[in-house]
């Protein structure tokens, strides 16, 4: 293929595997502004309103685990058209739910059927570039991902103008159906049949093992997902912090949400230059290095009662370590497993969502009214994570995509 309509190709085929991997993001980040509201509409307490997020994060979680392995197996593609029928489909239950346990339930399920979206387009990746280029991409992803959390609040929050938090879903459920098409249309199979592999249950057991076991694997995957925790505790607790603690309204809420993603994406491409120079341990590092510090201010100006000034800095900078941390905690971790891509990728993302699932309602535990539970929650994971990666994440052994730097 000559140059410049394989370049095309590419960019098109990362903005849907952008918006695939955006499923998590699109699911929560577009009805934040109206958590507060839809608590209070269905009669629940903020921390029961906040395991409408943990049913997502813990089916998004598992969704991963079932299809990672199932894509081995029988192929990319058919797993995930089968899994955008399915998260269409329980978005739009999801706007007609009578009652907080029912919504919740149906979240779980929009989750499992979304995790499929996101784990297969990592192993998407993996099948299809190699090295820094899967760094690169990776960093590409998380650029196109990273607009969901942006403009989803924004939407979300002008929508709540018009209409309510089921009208959210609904718009969910608008997204899914011509994501659906043009995947059907323009994803290519990538993993042809010499390379699937099945085994059944005790064969995707034996693999997990192997790879919790892998020093090459699980120190960058468990410092990613309890980073990925910091990050989420914010998420799932600051629409109540800002609108109930400090009186911010919904659209203001959701101006803020995307001026602190909008740090994360920034950071993000930083990393996509500077990867084939440096490598993704060492961008990795840096980006821990800036959570842990944040996570630990957060805390501090929490308890000090220093101010909203200051509590919105530590914010962003959570955030911009994120995008330091997410693309290059991805190819760290997956570099050197070729042979179970979609198994790494289902590992990787039961930990981010299923640490992520259990945060959630952490945050709400003393109501909606105290900041305190989310800064520590930020600040236990935040700092816990740099601290996995410096004492287990190997030193003398560089991931592919490092050794790979000359290449670029």
């Amino acid at each position: 293929m000559p140059a410049e309509p394989q370049q095309r190709s590419t960019r098109e085929l990362v903005v849907i595997l952008g918006a695939l991997s955006a499923f998590g993001p699109l699911s929560m980040d577009m009805y934040l502004p109206g958590l507060p509201s839809l608590t209070r509409q269905l009669d629940a307490s903020a921390s029961t309103g906040q395991l409408t997020l943990t049913g997502c994060m813990l089916g998004i979680a598992l969704g991963q685990l079932i299809a990672g392995p199932v894509s081995d197996s029988l192929g990319r593609r058919r797993p995930l058209l089968a899994g955008l029928v399915g998260y269409t489909a329980a978005s739009a239950a999801c706007a007609f739910a009578p009652s907080i346990w029912t919504l919740i339930v149906l979240r779980l399920m929009q989750g499992l059927a979304g995790g499929v979206g996101v784990v297969i387009a990592r192993a998407i990746v993996r099948d299809l570039f190699d090295g820094t280029t899967a760094a690169r991409m990776f960093a590409a992803l998380m650029m196109v991902t990273g607009v969901a959390p942006v403009f989803a609040p924004l939407v979300g929050g002008q929508a709540l103008a018009v209409t309510s938090w089921r009208g959210i879903f609904i718009l969910l459920t608008a997204i899914g159906v011509p994501l659906f098409l043009v995947t059907l249309r323009r994803v290519p199979e990538t993993l042809p049949p010499e390379r699937r592999h099945g085994g059944g249950l005790g064969a995707t057991l034996r693999t997990f093992r192997r790879l919790l076991r892998d020093r090459r694997f699980s120190p960058y995957a468990v410092s990613f997902s309890l980073s990925f925790a910091a990050m989420f505790a914010y998420i799932a607790g600051s629409s109540f912090v800002l609108e109930d603690v400090y009186g911010a309204s919904p659209q203001v809420f959701s101006i803020v949400f995307a001026v602190n993603s909008a740090g994360l994406i920034a950071m993000s491409q930083v990393s996509a230059h500077l990867v084939g120079r440096v490598g993704p341990a060492f961008l990795l590092r840096c980006g821990l290095g800036a959570v842990a510090l944040a996570s630990a201010a957060t805390l501090l100006v929490t308890v000090t009662h220093a101010g909203l000034g200051l509590l919105l800095v530590c914010l962003f900078v959570l955030l911009a370590g994120n995008g330091l941390v997410l693309p290059n905690g991805t190819a760290a971790a997956m570099a050197e497993q070729p042979q179970a891509l979609g198994s790494a990728s289902a590992l990787l993302g039961l930990g981010q969502f299923g640490c992520g699932a259990a945060v959630a309602p952490l945050v709400g535990l003393a109501g909606s009214h105290d900041a305190l539970p989310m800064a520590i929650v930020i600040s236990v994971c935040g700092v816990s994570a740099f601290a996995f990666n410096q004492i287990f994440a190997p030193r003398g052994i560089r991931p592919r995509a490092a050794a790979d730097r000359g290449a670029a």
